[in-house]
């Protein structure tokens, strides 16, 4: 079967201001993303100190949220995101993927408000409407990575498509940069503000009154870019693949990109319906298992894999913070002392650590290919973790530079690797019908994967004990070498159009091509 002029046009279209805006666009909504899943590390502390602070069973040392409360205070948005990716991941399929992804901004943008508002006289008070405001806020967060990974995808051209992709998941890489850098700017107005004494010298002074305003403004903030970019997400069309192979609509979908595209397409309404016709089997259909049900569980499981041994990293993260002398001892500082060090620690470990790899990522994968870039990220973090986990207790108490730039290569290799490539190939691996879904049950996958590293393995190393860190490192080493393996699951997608790769040309499909 011809492939449609549509198609062609968007395949064949030189990268021109239309693909920047729809970079811009898509990526606003992961830079706002990971500000508010990040920024929260940055307060957590504070909100211990504030709400926590026990001064007749534990006067001598800060308030400190008891670990139920701080796991759900940072996790509660993981539920939600995940239960978000399922959700609005279907219904970019069934009502189209415009329909949906402005409403998903809007509860981004209402959340961080009421976030930063949580009201109440007591810390169950406080805590409970946060954590509440918090799990809806990750559900529009997880509306956002199907949507904005389709949408790009099905707007790009067949050259640079896997960059176009990268580049929208690399603006997560910012907003943690910015996650940090925003809470650091305004602790240290307040610092420069408000008089401060460190903890040790006076125990309630060291916590001033006025730090409860300074982390809602932080939450609050996070809602500025979504507000930003909602008239122009609004103002995009419905992408060309939907209008035509799903909608069967030739004639607007030609109008629709040919305004894009600055060009005339034909309409082809006859052709359209015959692509539209040999498409329509379902996702739990036997034909979509037969064609795309090992990419599927490929793009789960390197997923799954992949977020349990990025989730755990905060293992180690207590021991970089001091090696690379960014923090003191909590009792050494003051409350707002203490959010100023943890998100200058934040921004340092982000700039050098994790934002070069998704550009790398960006700049490369057109070259390298997603297959080759997920295989060499899944094993050289295996190799790093392995060596922090076997030599824990050496790079710790001697040689902390060394630590340091293991901990960083790490990341790099993480977002230079399989933290962007499954991201990407879940958007590209699947027919049109049921492509966000597949992607949202890709990245909730990733989102499980997340809850364990976040809680069951960080919770098993609680009590700081060298010897189970080590083993948890070294566990976290084999499951990436088991994510490694499973990347065989999928296949290169580099240079084709999405149509040749799911096989809804008419042609085969790419699962009997090599994986390389």
């Amino acid at each position: 079967m011809s492939n449609l002029a549509v198609l062609h046009a968007l395949d064949s279209a030189k990268t021109q201001w239309y693909h920047v805006t729809a970079i811009v666009i898509a990526g606003m909504g992961f830079f706002t993303d990971a500000y508010d899943l990040f920024c929260i590390t940055t307060i957590s502390k504070l909100l211990g100190r504030l709400y926590y602070y026990d001064p007749v069973n534990n006067p001598g040392k800060p308030g400190k949220l008891p670990h139920n409360v701080n796991n759900a205070v940072v996790g509660v948005a993981l539920f939600g995101t995940l239960s978000g990716q399922l959700v609005f991941g279907w219904l970019g399929d069934k009502l189209g993927r415009k329909r949906v992804y402005g409403f998903t901004l809007v509860l981004m943008a209402v959340c961080a408000i009421c976030s930063g508002l949580s009201f109440g006289c007591s810390s169950k008070a406080v805590i409970g409407t946060l954590c509440f405001f918090r799990f809806w806020l990750g559900f529009g967060i997880g509306g956002d990575y199907p949507l904005s990974a389709t949408i790009m995808s099905e707007y790009a051209n067949k050259r640079t498509r896997g960059a176009f992709i990268a580049a929208v998941f690399a603006m997560q890489g910012t907003g943690i940069i910015f996650a940090g850098l925003v809470s650091m700017i305004i602790s240290k107005l307040f610092l420069l503000k408000y008089e401060t004494v460190a903890f040790q010298f006076n125990h309630v002074l060291s916590t001033q009154p006025e730090a409860d305003f300074m982390w809602r403004i932080v939450l609050m903030l996070g809602a500025l870019p979504a507000l930003l970019t909602y008239y122009w997400r609004m103002k995009m069309p419905e992408t060309g693949r939907y209008t035509a192979l799903i909608e069967g609509n030739a004639k607007q979908a030609a109008a629709d990109m040919g305004r894009v595209l600055d060009i005339d397409i034909q309409e082809e309404p006859d052709k359209v319906a015959d692509f539209k016709a040999s498409n329509e089997y379902s996702l739990w259909s036997r034909e979509f298992f037969k064609r795309h049900g090992h990419h599927l569980i490929g793009t789960m499981s390197t997923w799954f894999l992949l977020d349990i041994a990025f989730y755990s990293q905060n293992l180690t993260q207590k021991d970089i913070y001091p090696a690379m002398n960014l923090v003191h001892k909590d009792y050494e500082v003051s409350a707002l002392r203490e959010v100023f060090e943890t998100s200058r620690a934040m921004f340092v470990v982000a700039l050098l650590g994790t934002f070069p790899g998704y550009w790398f990522t960006v700049f490369f994968i057109e070259r390298i290919g997603r297959f080759i870039i997920q295989l060499v990220g899944f094993f050289m973090m295996s190799v790093f973790m392995l060596i922090i986990g076997i030599k824990y207790e050496y790079l710790k108490d001697h040689n902390k530079w060394l630590f340091a730039v293991l901990y960083g290569l790490t990341f790099f290799f993480a977002n230079f690797g399989p933290n962007s490539t499954t991201f990407v190939l879940p958007a590209e691996l699947f027919p049109t019908r049921v492509r966000s879904t597949c992607h949202a049950l890709s990245a909730a996958s990733g989102k499980a994967g997340a809850v364990i590293g976040s809680f069951v393995v960080a919770t098993f190393t609680l009590d700081g004990d060298a010897d189970k860190i080590r083993t948890a490192m070294i566990i976290m080493a084999c499951t990436n070498l088991l994510g490694f393996f499973c990347t065989f699951l999928v296949t290169e997608t580099k240079g084709r159009s999405l149509e040749e790769i799911s096989g809804e040309d008419g042609g085969n499909n790419e699962t009997s091509r090599p994986s390389n």
